[in-house]
C-alpha cells in the first residue's frame, strides 16, 4: 500500500487540551512531500502499564459493555488469542513506534523497553446524562476529568447511541486530547449506531460517500458498538504514540495524520476506497473481522502505518 492516505484529521483545541480527532473520509487522497512524511518529533510517548479509566456516559447493555470491555482485555491482559490476534496488532505499535523513541531520548543506552499493558483502573457510569445528551467538545473534556485518569494513564468516556457530540459523524468518530500538565490523556468514542453509521461504523453498514458496496457483517452482531471498536482502536494508536501532540505524526502539528488515521479504510490487504481489503470470515456466522481476542470474540482492527516503509501494515 502507498502512503497515498486520506485526510480528515482535525484538530480541536478544547482549553489547553490538544485534541487530535478521528474522522475517517476515504475519498480524497492526500500526497504528502516525502520530506513530510510521519515521522518521530521528539516528545513523550506512553509506556509500560497504562491506567485506564472508563466512563459509559449514557445508556449501554450489558452486551455492549462487554464487547468493549474485552477488547481492552485482548490488548495485552489476555493475550492468548490465535494469530492473527489483537495483542498482535498492539504489539506491533511497540514494534513501529515506541521502541525508537525510548532508544531515542535515552541515546541508544540500553534502556529497557517497557512492553505497554493496559489494565483497567476503574469505571464510572451515567445513564441519567447529567451534562444533557447533546456534548460539546469541552463537556467530553470534562466527563474525561470526573473519569480521574491516573498520571501516564487515559481516560476512556464511550456515549451511547443517542447522545450527540459536537462533530459527531461530520468531522470525527473519536478523538483524543490530553492535559499535559498533570500528564493524562483521554479518549472519546461514540456509539453511530443511528446517527452516522455510513461514516463511524463503515464497513459494517454502506459509506454516506463512494461506492456503495453491500455492508459486511459485525463480527460481534452489533454494528455501533464494533465500529466504537474501530474508532477506539485508532485512538489508542494516536494516544500512546502522539499524547502530547509533539510525538509521531504527520503533516501540520494542529492538523496531524497519526499512526493509523494515516491509513485510512484499510483493514486487510488490498484495500482500497469502499473495499476494506482481504479479511478473514467467520464460517458460522459470515462475520469479517482480522483480529481474534479474549473470550473467543472478533474484531475489525485499522491498518498501522509503518514509518520505516510508508506503507500500511495489515494483520491479514
Amino acid at each position: 500500500m502507498s502512503a497515498n492516505a486520506v485526510i480528515l484529521a482535525l484538530l480541536v483545541l478544547v482549553s489547553t487540551a490538544q485534541l487530535s480527532m478521528g474522522a475517517r473520509r476515504r475519498m480524497e487522497l492526500y500526497k504528502p512531500d516525502p520530506a513530510d512524511m510521519l515521522s518521530y518529533h521528539q516528545g513523550a510517548v506512553l509506556q509500560g502499564d497504562i491506567p485506564v479509566s472508563i466512563f459509559w456516559y449514557g445508556k449501554f447493555t450489558p452486551a455492549q459493555k462487554s464487547i468493549l470491555f474485552d477488547f481492552l482485555m485482548s490488548l495485552s491482559v489476555a493475550p492468548y488469542a490465535a494469530a492473527p490476534s489483537v495483542a498482535q496488532w498492539w504489539g506491533s505499535i511497540d514494534q513501529l513506534y515506541l521502541s525508537k523513541a525510548v532508544q531515542t531520548n535515552t541515546n541508544g543506552n540500553g534502556h529497557q523497553i517497557k512492553k505497554n499493558q493496559v489494565l483497567v483502573a476503574n469505571q464510572l457510569t451515567d445513564t441519567k446524562c447529567a451534562m444533557g445528551k447533546s456534548l460539546t467538545l469541552a463537556q467530553i473534556s470534562a466527563l474525561a476529568a470526573q473519569a480521574k485518569p491516573r498520571k501516564g494513564g487515559i481516560a476512556l468516556v464511550f456515549t451511547a447511541q443517542d447522545v450527540t457530540v459536537e462533530g459527531f459523524g461530520m468531522s470525527r468518530c473519536g478523538l483524543h486530547g490530553s492535559d499535559a500538565k498533570s500528564g493524562t490523556t483521554y479518549i472519546w468514542v461514540g456509539n453511530p449506531a443511528t446517527q452516522c453509521p455510513g461514516e463511524c461504523a463503515w464497513p459494517f453498514h454502506q459509506p454516506m460517500y463512494g461506492p456503495q458496496g453491500a455492508p459486511l457483517v459485525a463480527p460481534n452482531g452489533d454494528v455501533g458498538v464494533d465500529g466504537m471498536v474501530m474508532n477506539l482502536a485508532s485512538m489508542l494508536a494516536g494516544t500512546v504514540t502522539n499524547p502530547f501532540g509533539d510525538g509521531y505524526y504527520q503533516g501540520a502539528k494542529d492538523a496531524p495524520l497519526e499512526a493509523c488515521s494515516a491509513c485510512p479504510g484499510v483493514f486487510g490487504s488490498g484495500a482500497y476506497p469502499g473495499f476494506a481489503g482481504a479479511l478473514k470470515v467467520d464460517q458460522a456466522t459470515g462475520a469479517s473481522y482480522n483480529a481474534n481476542g479474549a473470550n473467543g470474540r472478533k474484531y475489525l482492527l485499522p491498518a498501522l502505518y509503518d514509518p520505516s516503509t510508508a506503507e500500511c501494515n495489515t494483520l491479514v
